[in-house]
């Protein structure tokens, strides 16, 4: 703080000189101390002329004191400053010839502590994010395409949350409205011949249809990704040229992207055809069980997610409602471009 100067300003002792000997000089000196009134010691005093010349630095003394010595008469002004401590700069100051000013205490006040609070949202925090706004997709407005990914570096999920993405997706209603047709086509080719007609028969291909899906959702898009730290859902590339595309998303159906981000092959979803295929063994009819139920669930499993890709990949993004602008797939910089061969 600067408090009045003594006397209106600062007051000047001017010693009485011979003729022959005056003065045209002037001094400076004050008094730093802290709020408590304990002398601050090694403080930067800075002196500067009012137009920009002679600038001084000095350090004050362990009793907090400074003094500026033969400095031409002019109009200056002082800075103070003092670790963790405020920063004192002075009115100007005028000094005559001769003369030696003297400035009231300066007293220091503690800075304020500046705390830097960096918020900084966490892996899953993310992947939550990002989950939330898939369930958000729906192709042509109604159907759920919560498994597309259009951010390709999108956080990995954690196990509940590959749980909840299997839960929301076979309990949307569009769900069942695909299990109702396709129990409707089987009932119509007699497949599983023994359910019978009727509407006894379209129940039990109903419920062993459903039965099939939520088993291979459970464990091939929960429960194996999270034992073998892969990510279920399918990461639209959108650039490259169209063979490079398609190629992409066939293989799909044999590799799968892990946690780490890399490509690995996919024994989640092969796995969790596997269980399912052996799980329906339990409610598929006598003649229809056996390994044979396995390898048709495979294969369908197979088959199936490369059909289903290629659709992801060309056609559903243009149809599917909730996308943000930003999320384009793979950044064309990592698509990589083969060297023209040789002549």
């Amino acid at each position: 703080m600067f408090s009045s100067l003594v006397s209106g300003s600062l007051y000047a002792q001017a010693l009485p000189d011979a003729p022959s000997q005056q003065k045209t000089h002037s001094a400076l000196q004050g008094h730093i101390i802290d709020t408590n009134g304990a002398p601050v010691a090694d403080a930067y005093v800075t002196l500067v002329n009012a137009k920009g010349a002679n600038d001084q630095v000095i350090h004050s003394a362990a009793d907090g004191t400074f003094l500026f010595n033969n400095l031409d008469p002019a109009t200056v002004r002082l800075t103070v400053t003092a670790a963790g401590m405020e920063t004192f700069i002075s009115p100007e100051i005028r000094l005559d010839a001769g003369e030696t000013g003297h400035i009231p205490e300066i007293i220091l006040p503690i800075a304020p502590a500046n705390t830097e609070i960096s918020v900084v949202a966490t892996q899953e925090q993310v992947a939550q994010a990002q989950l939330n706004a898939a369930l958000h997709q729906r192709a042509l407005g109604v159907l759920p395409n919560f498994y597309s990914s259009y951010i390709w570096d999108a956080a990995p999920l954690n196990f509940r949350q590959k749980s909840w993405l299997a839960f929301r997706s076979t309990t949307d209603p569009a769900e069942f409205a695909v299990i109702a047709i396709i129990a409707g086509v089987e009932q119509k080719r007699g497949t599983f011949k023994d359910y019978g007609d009727g509407a006894e028969g379209y129940g039990k291909r109903f419920g062993a249809a459903y039965a099939d899906v939520v088993v291979s959702r459970f464990f091939g898009s929960a429960v194996f990704p999270s034992i073998f730290r892969q990510d279920p859902r399918y990461f639209y590339m959108g650039s490259g040229s169209v063979r490079h595309r398609a190629l992409y998303a066939m293989s799909t159906a044999f590799i799968q992207k892990g946690n780490s981000g890399h490509f690995q092959p996919a024994y989640s979803r092969i796995l969790g055809s596997v269980v399912a295929g052996a799980v329906s063994n339990l409610y598929r009819p006598d003649n229809n069980r056996g390994a044979g139920l396995i390898f048709r669930n495979v294969g369908i499993g197979i088959g199936g997610h490369a059909v289903v890709s290629l659709v992801r990949e060309f056609v559903l993004r243009k149809v599917t409602s909730g996308i943000p602008d930003y999320e384009q797939g793979k950044p064309v910089a990592e698509i990589t471009v083969a060297p023209p061969a040789k002549k």
